[in-house]
């Protein structure tokens, strides 16, 4: 068979081009909607409750609101990816995501307001992150794709690991309204310039986009197999996770650990969430991803019964299982859809996964909100309960098929660039 192009072969030479890509899309990803939100979302749960004298589950409903617009919008962010290119969409997407993070330092005693706010983020909150940045990436790679989608999503964790804590610094040193303020403006600070500069598909790529004809339409790879149980195991892990994290910091300090502490357990599961990213990156390009994710969707459900122990070491425990789990399972999505499918479909699909994802996020903590306010705190049953979606994820995920040698246009596995030097034969690897 015929061996890899030259310009492939360069992938794992430091100057290949493809590294510039995945640091910039690194950093935008450390300051996005998948960090941002996810992980100080519940640390604001308690300065909103003390200020306005909303109920928990009501400030809750912000996060459905965020979760939801992503998940319409999720699917339109894909497709102008795949139209208009990764630069166009992501730089308008951070603007807006920036200054409506930033706005939220004037909220007023209106709930209507929070939640319009949270609808805002949720129209450019995909464009921020690893969706964005993601079809850039794999343009440039194919041997090394899944070490530099990784790569990629290890931004989440560092940023998971950083903003926790910078935002547990702001409010107790200058309170919410500040610590809204300079949250956004670093959003912009960080991901304009970088995306600017750096965020582009390969040059090699570009051209095939405009001029095949033998690309699988979007609606037969919808009703395939594969795709179905991805997203169906997607949203259900999703209730799991995002139930959890959206609480986990007010969960602590009804437990009587300070604020402080419980930002460090956040940053924990930020922390194993890098490691996570880049020890599934290091096995997704040497075993079936399938079998992979199944074992960290076993983990979060581990990590969900620890943290319905009330210890504090059992939460901290619990914090990092769950972080080293979602790490690896964001770089496993992406990885699954350009393996299964072909890439100049890739960011629309992957937009339809994420509205997966998102319905999940939005049914989370509203669930575990409701719980709460219903039985009057966080009981060890209802915090176990949430251990169900992802073991149901596990048995969706096991049924997975393998991977197709060849997708209709013969290039499922292949980056674009590789797919016009080989005429639509796999590479020898």
């Amino acid at each position: 068979m015929p061996r890899l192009s030259t310009g492939v072969q360069r992938e794992s030479d430091l100057r290949y081009p493809g590294w510039r890509v995945v640091a910039a899309a690194f950093f935008g990803v450390m300051v996005g909607y998948s960090v941002l939100i996810p992980y100080t979302f519940s640390m604001f749960l308690k300065p909103l409750s003390a200020e306005f004298g909303w109920k928990r589950d009501q400030i809750s409903v912000a996060f459905g609101c965020v979760a939801i617009t992503i998940a319409l919008c999720s699917p339109l962010i894909g497709r102008l990816l795949d139209a208009f290119g990764p630069r166009r969409t992501i730089l308008p997407c951070l603007v807006l995501f920036g200054l409506g993070f930033a706005s939220l330092s004037f909220l007023t005693s209106h709930l209507l307001h929070l939640y319009f706010t949270f609808i805002l983020l949720g129209l450019a909150g995909n464009g921020t992150t690893q969706l964005g940045y993601s079809r850039a990436v794999s343009t440039w790679f194919f041997v090394r794709r899944g070490l530099a989608l990784s790569l990629v999503s290890s931004g989440a964790g560092v940023g998971a690991m950083i903003l926790p804590l910078l935002a547990a610094w702001l409010l107790l040193r200058d309170g919410w309204r500040v610590a809204y303020a300079a949250l956004g403006l670093l959003v912009l600070a960080v991901g304009l310039p970088l995306a600017s500069f750096f965020v582009r598909e390969s040059p090699s790529a570009l051209p095939k986009v405009r001029v095949t004809s033998a690309v699988q339409s979007v609606w037969s790879s919808i009703c395939t197999k594969p795709f179905l149980l991805l997203v169906a195991a997607i949203f259900f892990y999703s209730v799991s996770f995002n139930g959890v994290i959206s609480h986990l910091s007010a969960l602590l300090t009804d437990r009587g650990v300070s604020i402080g502490t419980s930002a460090e357990a956040l940053s924990i599961m930020g922390a194993a969430g890098l490691a996570g990213r880049l020890t599934t990156g290091f096995f997704l390009d040497r075993c079936f991803a399938v079998r992979v994710s199944l074992v960290l969707f076993i983990a979060t459900a581990a990590g969900v019964l620890f943290l319905s122990l009330n210890s504090t070491p059992c939460s901290f425990l619990s914090s990092a299982i769950i972080g080293f789990s979602a790490g690896g399972e964001s770089d496993i999505t992406p990885y699954l859809l350009s393996r299964y499918f072909s890439l100049q479909r890739f960011s629309t699909l992957y937009g339809l996964a994420w509205t997966a994802f998102a319905a999940g996020t939005a049914a989370g903590p509203i669930l575990m909100g409701h719980l709460y306010s219903s039985t009057g705190g966080y009981r060890s049953w209802g915090i176990q309960l949430f251990a169900l979606p992802t073991l149901f994820s596990a048995v969706l995920m096991a049924l997975m098929p393998a991977y197709p040698k060849t997708a209709s246009n013969g290039s499922a596995n292949m980056p674009l660039s590789v797919e016009m030097t080989t005429q639509g034969v796999l590479p020898e690897v």
